[in-house]
């Protein structure tokens, strides 16, 4: 990211600028699928810009899970505030904005999950814990606005859905994994609101 003459280095904007270009290349090639030197080549920053942005390799990966984790959850949060007041169509909504991931020649899965699997370190499994929290929250969400007894039991089952759809979507088949998921998620829904 070459700075035109005279102009005036903005850390911020390179920072922000860096974590922009290394996000899809360490999301199609996974965290430990491509090494420091090719990753700056990729993304034309010289080792000397990316650790003074980020310290390490390990530290540019945290601050792309964070940034990701956020927008991921507000997307999903805009579909559900999207969808009204009725808990089964905001239900429908997360399965559908999932499968619309799912169908996306790009999608490798959940990133978080991915980088779970492949850092068996503290700083990326909390990561990866607030985020599952973040959707477990919205989930509860809808579990309660639905009258479920027990929301946040219903929340979990939920979460299982969505990761589970998110799995079997990236290893498996992609074609209506999030439309199977909302099918089992809107029965459960029914049975908790009935009090089933």
């Amino acid at each position: 990211m070459p700075v035109p003459k005279g102009s005036t280095i903005d850390p911020a904007r390179t920072r922000a600028a860096i974590l922009e270009a290394a996000t899809p290349v360490l999301y199609e090639r996974g965290l430990d699928g491509i090494g420091v030197a090719e990753l700056c080549t990729r993304i034309g920053v010289s080792k000397e810009t990316l650790y003074r942005h980020f310290g390490t390799k390990d530290g540019l990966v945290r601050a792309m899970l964070e940034e990701r984790s956020e927008r991921v959850t507000r997307w999903l949060a805009d579909a559900v505030a999207a969808a009204g007041p009725d808990p089964a169509r905001r239900l429908t909504a997360v399965f559908e904005a999932l499968q619309q991931w799912y169908d996306d020649p790009v999608f490798r899965g959940c990133a978080m999950l991915n980088a779970a699997a492949q850092h068996h370190v503290e700083a990326v499994r909390a990561i990866t814990a607030r985020h599952l929290d973040r959707y477990l929250e919205l989930l509860t969400g809808i579990a309660d606005l639905a009258g479920a007894a027990d929301p946040r039991a219903l929340g979990r089952q939920l979460l299982m859905l969505v990761e589970g759809a998110t799995v079997v979507a990236a290893h498996h088949d992609a074609a209506d994994a999030g439309e199977h998921a909302r099918q089992a998620a809107l029965t459960l829904l029914s049975a908790a609101s009935r009090g089933g």
